[in-house]
């Protein structure tokens, strides 16, 4: 087991939170929900880590929705850091991209449709940046060794795995929570994913739908299986959200959330 890389999170074990609205939607949305998480952070000493993705690019539709780009969503992501001073997560889908945004983040975001893709996964590792590694919809838990040497071999042991659910039919995923210790064979801090967990991906006739209202289980049943930590997909008003909103998290219910898992 690798050693522990908590980023500053005291030994204590504090649970590691990411959350934040799923792509870059407007400034007017990242600063409603990064006041949130700052409020949240002082009220419980806390670190939530804000999320938010610059492009979509494994969107269901060529249509849909994808952000604003790197360069303008580096900025947008750039300015919430200065002016909240909340460490930020967000993901890359090109290698390119592991330069610019390792300069900007605090943990770069690997897509779990790509895992496995070495050039991307080398890319992430060379900015020194925690690099956090979703598991394929594919992939067991085990697997996952490989994917966490490729990073490791490229010179960075800081590597987090996060846990997001297995196909299950067509349109539909479940969790199997043993991947959870599964993953800590691999690294110390292992995230649960509870509104990816909760999609069903391609079920909405041309987008992703998904059931929310079991996200506040899922993030109880993987505490229990020895979660380090908890992603959430958060927003002021989901269901007018450009992407992800049937499996996200209304920001007022967010709280409640976090008070069970303390």
């Amino acid at each position: 087991m690798y050693k522990p890389y908590y980023m500053g999170f005291e030994a204590s074990r504090k649970p590691v939170f990411i959350a934040g609205p799923c792509v870059i939607e407007s400034m007017d949305v990242l600063e409603t929900v990064a006041q949130e998480l700052v409020r949240l952070n002082q009220r419980y000493n806390l670190d939530i880590i804000f999320k938010a993705s610059f492009d979509k690019a494994n969107r269901t539709s060529l249509n849909s929705f994808r952000g604003p780009g790197l360069e303008k969503g580096l900025q947008m992501l750039s300015d919430i850091k200065e002016k909240y001073g909340l460490k930020l997560l967000t993901d890359i889908h090109e290698s390119y991209q592991a330069s610019p945004v390792g300069e900007v983040v605090d943990v770069i975001q690997i897509p779990a449709f790509l895992c496995r893709q070495t050039d991307l996964l080398v890319a992430a590792a060379k900015t020194g940046k925690i690099v956090n590694i979703k598991k394929a919809q594919f992939l067991g838990g085990s697997d996952m060794k490989y994917p966490v040497q490729k990073v490791v071999d490229s010179g960075n042991d800081k590597v987090w795995l996060t846990e997001r659910g297995n196909m299950y039919g067509y349109n539909n995923l479940v969790v199997d929570f043993r991947n959870i210790p599964d993953m800590h064979q691999w690294t110390s801090t292992v995230i649960m994913d509870c509104t990816h967990a909760v999609q069903r991906p391609g079920g909405g006739g041309g987008y992703t739908s998904g059931n929310r209202e079991f996200v506040p289980m899922m993030a109880l049943a993987a505490k229990a299986f020895g979660a380090d930590g908890f992603f959430f997909e958060i927003h002021p008003n989901p269901e007018s959200a450009k992407s992800d909103g049937p499996n996200m998290l209304f920001l007022k219910d967010f709280e409640k959330v976090i008070v069970s898992l303390l």
